[in-house]
């Protein structure tokens, strides 16, 4: 199965190719073409229904290929190259230089490649910040490397692996982007204390009832190095304020 992030590298591939399309329906040519008066720019004119929602529909993902392709793995796609790639597989062309099963596979290296560098990146990121980290103030390390700050304790029972318990909490990338938040949906979470990440499962066995924890999870107690959907990367620390509402079976 695809991690998310290949998923993610692949629809930009995706999009690409689409936009190399609509650039080569705008400049192909024939002898019956003429230039229409409403449209100067083009090389044809809209003249049925089929021509024009064919054109539109060309407008439609135009736009969102656009800012798509802003954001192209490993930088600026080359559209020239991807034109005639797409030409040449398209016509049956004898001039094309590479064959769909190697384009296939070079595509997957490429992504798996980027993929693997950006993932080291954020790997050194997280670890230079939680050896920083370690010595700021109230912050407690643990044998596993999970860090801790006590914002509020409670005195309440301590769940167990077994337990049920109710939590509010809101998460975040080191950089402050809130990825996910309870507390922002107005609901609390219910939830398995063994049934999350490692760093959670950890952390609520931690905290009293009615206690409010900041914790600084690393990427091996949280989603590793297959990260998880389109905003935590493989590798990521995360930080989560963590309060314990309850524990629902106790």
């Amino acid at each position: 199965m695809d991690c998310p992030e290949m998923s993610k590298y692949r629809l930009w591939m995706i999009a690409a190719v689409a936009m190399t399309v609509i650039a080569s329906c705008r400049t192909a040519k024939n002898a019956t073409d003429t230039v229409s008066t409403a449209t100067p720019h083009a090389s044809f004119t809209l003249a049925t229904a089929v021509d024009t929602v064919s054109y539109s529909i060309g407008v439609n993902y135009g736009g969102g290929l656009r800012e798509s392709m802003k954001n192209f793995p490993g930088g600026a796609a080359n559209l020239e190259a991807l034109r005639e790639g797409f030409l040449h597989a398209i016509n049956g062309d004898s001039a094309q230089v590479v064959t769909a099963e190697a384009a296939q596979a070079y595509i997957q290296s490429y992504l798996a490649d980027i993929q693997q560098k950006e993932a080291g990146v954020e790997k050194e990121k997280g670890d230079r910040f939680l050896a920083e980290h370690m010595t700021a103030e109230g912050v407690i390390t643990t044998e596993s490397g999970l860090q801790y700050r006590i914002l509020k304790q409670g005195d309440g029972l301590k769940p167990t692996s077994e337990d049920q318990v109710q939590v509010h909490y809101t998460g975040k990338l080191l950089d402050g982007t809130v990825f996910d938040s309870s507390v922002e949906r107005g609901e609390p979470l219910t939830i398995p204390v063994t049934g999350v990440i490692a760093g959670w499962a950890e952390l609520l066995q931690l905290m009293p009832v009615g206690s409010k924890y900041q914790v600084w999870i690393p990427s091996e107690l949280g989603y590793g190095t297959q990260g998880a959907g389109q905003t935590i990367k493989p590798n990521s620390v995360l930080e989560f304020e963590v309060e314990l509402l309850g524990i629902e079976n106790k």
